[in-house]
């Protein structure tokens, strides 16, 4: 008989880590991940002072330049990443089991001693700054900025400033602000490690306690908004030079966390409208209208913690744009009056079952899974639940959760690319 994850999953407080180990057959691999909580403060605008910060990770310790760490790593084939996640930070990694002792001291050592070196500042600042001007060329990214400042107000982690906006205030963020963001939200806070592979709990808890033993809390608290605060539904265009095809998005914002028993309904019947190329936008405004080359639809941005929205994404060109946008407006309210059928979801389900089971066939795959299921305070047994929770979906369940959550009506539209003039 198969052990289910909750089963497998040994949970070890390694010092101030909660630390989770799944051994699975890989020749000699271990893979690695992980986050601790930051609280930045949302609305002023932290999250950017954030990003620059975790930019300064691998660029050395105060014991070794970022040359030394790189050959560190490199020598023994192993790597090491952060990214900023929000109220997060979030790190990864891979190794050999035999060079798990040296990798983890390195991980710790960047996570807690950062070496500021101004010259690195300012490359890791030029950095920034190139993905901040690649967004003022990207229509879908500017698209979703737009329509988040529709839904969401400043405070609200899925809020999204615009590049202008940022680059102006990276331009003026130093070192010392760096320096001190860093003294003040990095701590051994809410601090998660995730190890999948070649590797035993009893052989990695004192090397784990070892690395973060002394690493104190820090002292920041949650400053963000929970629940969105749509503004009234409108068009909002984006002017994006060079750019024919438009990317349009349509959305509005969803009262509900991730942990409500109607959001597994919800995301199934969002999945049935437009997850997949088989579903039912794309069966219709691309397949039998051809309005469009691709068109999908989601929920986005709902965690545990805070609401998130319903988004519908559809590239279009500019002859087709009013016709592409009333023909998918005609379709989301065809699918909330008359819901779905027995029959697509009953495919749907097999297909999210399935889905999830491939995400689970690797070790990056299953370290993941476990590190978000962990983050939202489900615990590794949800590897087991998840596949049970979406066969357990009705067809009552999704389409009350369709009728109850979706709103065409509510819908704003955000239009990106070389638009010049107002089009209604």
């Amino acid at each position: 008989m198969t052990r289910t994850f909750a089963e497998r999953v040994t949970e070890i407080e390694a010092g101030p880590c909660r630390l989770y180990v799944l051994p699975v057959p890989v020749e000699q691999v271990v893979t690695l991940r992980g986050s601790l909580r930051t609280w930045p403060d949302v609305a002023a605008g932290e999250t950017l002072l954030q990003r620059l910060t975790v930019a300064m990770l691998d660029r050395g310790t105060r014991r070794r330049d970022r040359f030394e760490l790189a050959r560190l790593l490199e020598d023994r084939g192993a790597h090491l990443s952060f990214a900023s996640k929000g109220t997060r930070v979030e790190f990864a990694g891979r190794m050999l089991r035999r060079h798990l002792s040296d990798v983890l001291p390195l991980l710790a050592e960047q996570l807690r001693e950062p070496r500021f070196d101004p010259d690195e500042f300012e490359k890791a600042r030029l950095h920034v700054q190139a993905q901040l001007q690649q967004q003022l060329e990207q229509t879908s990214t500017r698209a979703r900025i737009a329509l988040s400042q529709r839904l969401y107000p400043p405070a609200h982690p899925n809020y999204r400033r615009d590049p202008e906006a940022e680059l102006e205030r990276l331009a003026t963020l130093t070192l010392e602000e760096v320096q001190a963001y860093h003294a003040a939200h990095f701590g051994a806070n809410e601090l998660i490690l995730v190890l999948v592979g070649n590797v035993q709990p009893e052989a990695a808890e004192p090397l784990v306690r070892a690395a973060f033993a002394d690493w104190p809390a820090h002292q920041a608290t949650p400053r963000f908004a929970a629940e969105a605060a749509p503004q009234p539904p409108d068009r909002v265009l984006i002017h994006v030079p060079d750019r024919q095809n438009l990317d349009v998005l349509m959305g509005h914002a969803v009262a509900l966390r991730r942990q409500h028993p109607d959001y597994v309904p919800l995301y199934v019947g969002t999945y049935i409208l437009g997850g997949n190329f088989s579903a039912r936008l794309m069966a219709t405004v691309r397949d039998e209208q051809g309005l469009t080359y691709g068109i999908h639809a989601a929920l986005e941005g709902i965690s545990t913690e805070h609401e998130g929205h319903f988004e519908i994404e559809v590239t279009l060109s500019q002859d087709r744009l009013e016709q592409g946008i009333a023909a998918t407006l005609e379709q989301v309210q065809r699918f909330v009056d008359e819901g779905v059928t027995e029959e697509e979801l009953a495919e749907k389900k097999d297909m999210l079952t399935g889905l999830f089971q491939t995400g689970l066939s690797t070790t990056s795959g299953l370290a993941t899974a476990l590190l978000i299921n962990i983050e939202r305070g489900f615990g590794p047994g949800y590897l087991d639940r998840y596949p049970e929770e979406i066969r357990a979906v009705t067809r009552q369940q999704v389409n009350e959760a369709v009728q109850r959550y979706l709103n065409p009506a509510a819908l704003h539209t955000v239009v990106a690319g070389s638009v010049m003039t107002e089009i209604h």
